[in-house]
């Protein structure tokens, strides 16, 4: 790719956004970060693209280069735009890893990744990354960093990172500047000329609440197109700012947030931590007067995925009546398919009938680090999403993850649906309903409750109520009243639903019997078979989507 590019939107690279932008944006403010426990940091678009380049630099006379795979460990804020660029600049794969990940976590992902470089921010909230990786690799008190052997980590051989009373195997990220000077501007920029759109640039790693971390690849040209898109829709402007509220680590912070402002000239807005709340929490039912604060908020995101970087559906309304969970896909984003598929034969469903969302399109992730395509994609380009979806017309209703529904005594129940009643009921603010492991019905309803301005819920009445609202098996055989911050919440601001239920089974003394993949896709399919919304508006529990809900945010324009 040896043209210049001059408008950061025309770009069909990352080094080439990062240049262009610098040109385009000079010295108005990229990222600013206020601290906490670290101190207030700020960089402008012509200071991302200089240090970007040292670092870059620095990273080639280590070896780093075409496909070379680079982890760091890094918060929202500058140094972490700083790095990201820096690896993709140089065709190496960027592989960001959560600051919220433990030494057990850690050590899996070290190792699945097959990462050769790792940098790694000193501290976060207190939290020293440089003990938390001792803790994961003991071995790493003695090593030296020029034999860097690990039979945990066996690809990785270097670990940079900064402050004082640095362990031998660890460099400080400081010497990139120094070894930069051994490597000329001129040889940056022909290594820059030498990435391409369908070069590997990312690779993320996913929460995984419901399952192992998966490696989300994704390429150069599909994430600067995504990023022109995603500001076009949002509205973000050049002079604007706004608050990064998701870790950019994952696709929800850096897909809706970093990268759409860096294209466009905004501001990104970082704090040390970001912050969840189950009143805004994506993928649940939401009490009425939550969802009236999101109503202003357009366009209204349906669903997204990591391996979609981002959401690729949008609704003409926040939520269609009897479908409480996410909009309606109305529209499919730019380059994307959407389809309604039997998830055995992958063949189209009729109208009205449910079946597995499937997507495919210039953006999706072209595979999974390390896993057989065939098994999460199908044969002409489909990705199975694994949630389930309602054809009526032109319009798709979201109505469930596979192996959400709840079998109860040979009965299918849909969580949405009574948490939905629950929520009609006075003093219920929220409600989460689950499925416990049960001798005798297969698994037992369950239900926990937040009550409105702290009161008191009365049960009893509450389960009068249901029983004249709904079915008697869909009916909560068992209530636990929660607060607010009792709800356990995911750092991409999703309700933890397999948390709700280890919560609900300490509380009920019962046990959670985390269920088999197995059992998901039975489930799944008997789900598929049960549905019949339009008759019954049955719908099931989300949490899939970095970004199901994010609507539009505000600039000083506006």
């Amino acid at each position: 790719m040896t043209e210049k590019c001059l408008n950061p939107v025309d770009a069909k690279t990352f080094p080439q956004m990062v240049r262009a932008a610098a040109t385009a944006y000079g010295d108005e403010l990229a990222l600013t970060l206020k601290g906490e426990t670290i101190p207030d940091d700020e960089i402008t678009f012509r200071g991302l693209e200089r240090k970007s380049a040292e670092i870059a630099r620095g990273l080639m006379a280590r070896g780093v280069g075409k496909g070379t795979r680079i982890g760091f460990i890094q918060g929202n804020g500058p140094m972490f735009a700083v790095l990201l660029a820096a690896i993709a600049r140089i065709g190496g794969v960027a592989v960001p890893i959560s600051t919220l990940i433990k030494a057990n976590e850690l050590v899996r992902v070290l190792r699945q990744s097959d990462i050769a470089g790792l940098i790694v921010q000193r501290s976060l909230l207190g939290h020293d990354f440089v003990k938390r990786l001792l803790d994961a690799m003991p071995s790493l008190h003695e090593i030296p960093s020029s034999d860097l052997r690990l039979v945990e980590a066996p690809y990785l051989r270097w670990i940079a990172s900064s402050g004082p009373d640095l362990p031998p195997s660890f460099g400080d990220i400081g010497e990139f500047a120094t070894l930069a000077a051994s490597v000329s501007e001129e040889l940056l920029a022909a290594a820059e000329a030498e990435v391409h759109p369908t070069d590997q640039m990312l690779e993320i790693y996913t929460s995984g609440s419901m399952a192992l971390p998966k490696g989300v690849k994704h390429l150069h040209g599909p994430v600067v197109f995504r990023a022109g898109y995603l500001a076009k829709m949002i509205g973000t402007v050049r002079g604007g700012q706004s608050a990064a509220m998701l870790p950019m680590f994952w696709v929800g912070g850096m897909g809706i947030f970093l990268l759409p402002n860096w294209i466009t000239g905004a501001c990104t807005v970082c704090s040390e931590g970001t912050p969840t709340s189950s009143r805004h929490a994506m993928g649940i039912v939401m009490a009425a007067e939550d969802l009236a604060a999101l109503r202003q908020n357009k366009p209204f995101w349906a669903l997204g995925m990591s391996e979609t970087f981002g959401p690729y559906a949008y609704g003409e309304e926040l939520r269609a009546p009897g479908y409480p969970l996410c909009a309606p896909i109305d529209h499919v984003a730019e380059r994307y398919e959407v389809r309604i598929a039997d998830p055995e034969t992958n063949l189209p469903v009729a109208d009205g009938k449910a079946g597995e969302i499937q997507v495919r399109g210039y953006a999706l992730s072209p595979g999974l680090h390390k896993l057989e395509r065939d098994a999460y994609y199908t044969a002409d380009g489909y990705y199975h999403t694994g949630d389930m979806g309602l054809k009526e017309g032109d319009r798709i209703h979201f109505v469930g993850r596979n192996g959400d529904m709840i079998k109860t005594a040979g009965s299918n129940v849909s969580p949405a649906e009574v948490e939905q009643e629950m929520q009609l009921l006075p003093g219920i603010h929220s409600a989460y309903v689950v499925g416990l492991p049960d001798d005798q019905r297969g698994q037992l309803v369950v239900a926990a409750i937040v009550a409105r301005d702290g009161g008191v819920v009365d049960t009893r009445a509450i389960e009068a109520e249901l029983k004249k609202r709904l079915s008697s098996f869909k009916v909560p055989r068992a209530y636990v009243q929660i607060a607010r911050d009792e709800v356990p919440m995911l750092p991409s601001n999703k309700v933890s639903r397999r948390q709700i239920e280890a919560l609900l089974a300490e509380k009920l003394g019962r046990s959670t019997g985390l269920q088999t993949d197995d059992l998901f896709q039975r489930q799944a399919s008997a789900a598929c078979a049960a549905l019949n919304p339009v008759r019954e508006h049955e719908a099931g529990e989300a949490g899939i989507a970095d970004t199901r809900h994010m609507g539009k945010r505000t600039t000083p324009a506006r």
